[in-house]
């Protein structure tokens, strides 16, 4: 999708394909009247009216051959009260624009954002390239108005300049997102833990660090827990290392994202029902996430020093895979009473995180896992997951949601719970029953913790979207977490965000 920013009227009168006008409520008389001439400006003035176009935020209405402009249709998209219009506000509107050409099989798309900043013109470039992405790399047979044709956007402002300079950093993050996407999107006999590996290698062109450590080096290492995860696929299970280094002191501890990478989860021993199961090509959630937020820090040249550290691997049922009952010692020493095979990602986890805390020493870390269906239970599909051991983290984590839209709510890490944990022969079981799962896994996890700040982000119920509602998320993989954890760093780790650019 190629996307230009252009100024003045010109542009916006000889596109040949869609318009878009970004109206505001109660503005639609003056604004059409200072985009079009008289007749042209009433006539589709007389068309909203009678559409029932008011401006108001998430109204469209589409016009056919409108007077006085080239375009073969007019798109009218509301953005609510222009005191309240937000980066957020311009996005979305973008986004269903986009939605609404691409639907109609047209090829090009002019948004006009008229008196709006010329700074918000990059968040509508944001909405378009991220509504525009569809997984369609194994379709060879489709055809006709069934694919989608669209191939340029052009993006009216006063100051393209301005919005030009502002999309720098906004097409590094839907470049991260877009990688997250892609990621969860592939199939498991395409991306299996060593594929993975390699696509992360090719990033190093970003300026990141890559560094690979396969069975034998996490053997030598003690990951009895990864590595009993995997030992039932015949792929073998990778731990990839990904380090940015953006900060003015190359020493300066480094924040840490921590990835669960299952390329595919059939529950092992304790499979799976079969209903669904396809879906489980996204157990890697968390591992796509950190990829594509280590690629956007790199792509935006992030001030601050960055690891990733992921957990790969696959989780099948042949006759050398782990059991119910198996006991596992993880790299920390401590071992694990295996409950059951399908609560694997807190293995994965355990040895990942404990990993990352003695080699890097980091700051704080973020881990990002779609780890529970508990947590589908308790919060629903529109919201993950927090967990912390350290406040100060989980309100910058809640003040990057809020701003990113990426939505958290905060759970609780009760320690009456932890005895749930305790195990007959080992130092702890990997389950604690069905009440309060997603809060029982974290506490498994937080037994890896040393004094570190730490939070868990449990993603199973954002990371994928079957059928999604939100104009820039295109059903199935979302690209949850690579604009929040973007947003904690730029927020949090490395200064205070730049002010937006004026009109």
């Amino acid at each position: 999708m190629r996307i230009e920013f252009v100024g003045g009227a010109k542009p916006l009168l000889e596109a040949t394909g869609a318009a878009a006008f970004l109206l505001g409520e109660g503005d639609v008389h003056a604004a059409l009247s200072a985009r079009l001439d008289a007749g042209a400006s009433e006539a589709i003035e007389r068309a909203a009216t009678a559409g029932g176009f008011t401006g108001a935020a998430g109204q469209s209405l589409e016009l056919f051959a409108p007077p006085g402009l080239l375009a073969n249709r007019l798109l009218l998209i509301g953005i609510g009260e222009l005191a309240k219009v937000d980066e957020r506000a311009v996005e979305l509107a973008a986004a269903r624009a986009f939605a609404q050409m691409k639907a109609s099989g047209g090829e090009t798309l002019l948004i006009d954002l008229g008196d709006l900043p010329s700074a918000h013109g990059a968040h509508a470039a944001l909405g378009v390239r991220l509504a525009a992405y569809r997984f369609d790399r194994y379709r060879t047979t489709e055809a006709g108005r069934g694919k989608p044709v669209a191939s340029a956007t052009h993006i009216a402002v006063s100051r393209p300049a301005t919005a030009a300079k502002a999309w720098k950093t906004l097409e590094a993050l839907a470049d991260g997102i877009i990688i997250a996407r892609d990621l969860v999107s592939e199939p498991a006999n395409i991306l299996y833990p060593e594929e993975f590996a390699r696509r992360v290698k090719e990033l190093a062109s970003l300026g990141l660090s890559v560094e690979v450590l396969g069975e034998k080096e996490m053997r030598k290492l003690g990951m009895g827990a990864l590595l009993g995860v995997g030992q039932g696929s015949v792929r073998e299970s990778q731990l990839v290392l990904i380090q940015w280094q953006g900060a003015a002191d190359a020493k300066a501890a480094p924040v840490a994202f921590v990835g669960k990478g299952v390329c595919f989860d059939s529950g092992g021993i304790s499979l799976k029902q079969a209903d669904g199961m396809e879906e489980m090509i996204t157990d890697m959630g968390g591992a796509a996430a950190v990829v594509g937020t280590m690629a956007a820090l790199a792509g935006r040249k992030a001030r601050v020093n960055a690891v990733g550290v992921l957990g790969l691997v696959e989780n099948m049922p042949d006759g050398a895979a782990q059991r119910p009952g198996d006991v596992v010692r993880t790299m920390s020493g401590q071992t694990v009473e295996v409950i059951n095979t399908d609560a694997e990602g807190r293995l994965v986890l355990s040895d990942a995180l404990w990993y990352c805390q003695q080699r890097f020493k980091p700051r704080l870390i973020v881990d990002l896992a779609t780890l529970t269906g508990a947590i589908i239970v308790a919060l629903g599909k529109n919201l993950a997951g927090l967990f912390s051991n350290d406040d100060t983290l989980a309100a910058n984590l809640l003040a990057a949601s809020a701003a990113s839209h990426d939505a958290l709510w905060r759970m609780p890490l009760p320690s009456e719970y932890d005895k749930l944990l305790d195990s007959r022969v080992a130092d702890m079981k990997n389950t604690g029953g069905r009440h309060g799962g997603s809060i029982i896994a974290a506490l498994f996890l937080q037994r890896f913790i040393g004094q570190v700040p730490w939070a868990h982000l449990d993603i199973a119920s954002t990371a994928w979207k079957p059928a999604s509602t939100v104009p820039t998320i295109p059903d199935g993989a979302s690209g949850f977490g690579v604009r929040l954890l973007d947003r904690l760093v730029a927020d949090h780790c490395e200064g205070r965000r730049p002010a937006p650019a004026s009109s």
